[in-house]
């Protein structure tokens, strides 16, 4: 978790239907959550979103779709649901550095999020304004060095991204120059 933070209760209908799916298991389920529901609920981006993007799920054996995705029971009783995200880039070591959201928080379920460095790159390849101006708040508020984010893209993502590397190369300069002019 990060040093300022300390752990918060998640709000209605979240922490509702959360706790639904964590009733419903019967063997611990990890969800590794990236997007807006990160930003939002875990570091205070002041916006709302209806899903919780996921980009990993362990054991992957549960059909997450059918029990808690768009269109579920669940779904249609919280009016949120989780998404599993097909295509992301993460960092090669963005495990080692998950944070557990909400500890003791369920019986099996473990909500782990990326560091805010891990964060940020999650988001580089999509580009969208929305994704800039979160990865900017993260920045921000968090204090982050722009040189360890050049460092993790460097030794971490740079080599697996697919497509013209360059391309995310100047996207990345051009965030971190808009970070820094807003600081």
């Amino acid at each position: 978790m990060p040093a300022d933070k300390e752990a918060r209760p998640l709000a209605s209908p979240w922490k509702e239907f959360l706790t639904e799916l964590d009733g419903m298991l019967d063997e611990p389920l990890e969800l590794h959550c990236i997007g807006g529901f990160v930003f939002t609920y875990f570091y205070g981006l002041p916006r709302t979103t209806g899903d919780i993007d996921y980009y990993t799920a362990i054991p992957v054996n549960l059909n997450l779709d059918e029990v808690a995705g768009q269109g579920s029971p669940l779904h249609t009783k919280h009016g949120v649901w989780l998404h599993r995200v097909a295509v992301a880039n993460l960092p090669e070591d963005y495990a080692t550095r998950l944070t557990d959201m909400a500890p003791g928080g369920f019986n099996y379920l473990r909500l782990l999020v990326p560091d805010p460095y891990d964060c940020i790159l999650s988001k580089l390849e999509r580009n969208a304004t929305k994704d800039r101006d979160d990865a900017d708040y993260l920045f921000r508020s968090q204090r982050l060095s722009a040189q360890v984010l050049r460092d993790r893209y460097k030794n971490e993502l740079r080599h697996n991204l697919i497509g013209n590397v360059e391309w995310h190369d100047k996207t990345l300069d051009l965030w971190i120059e808009i970070f820094e002019s807003q600081a």
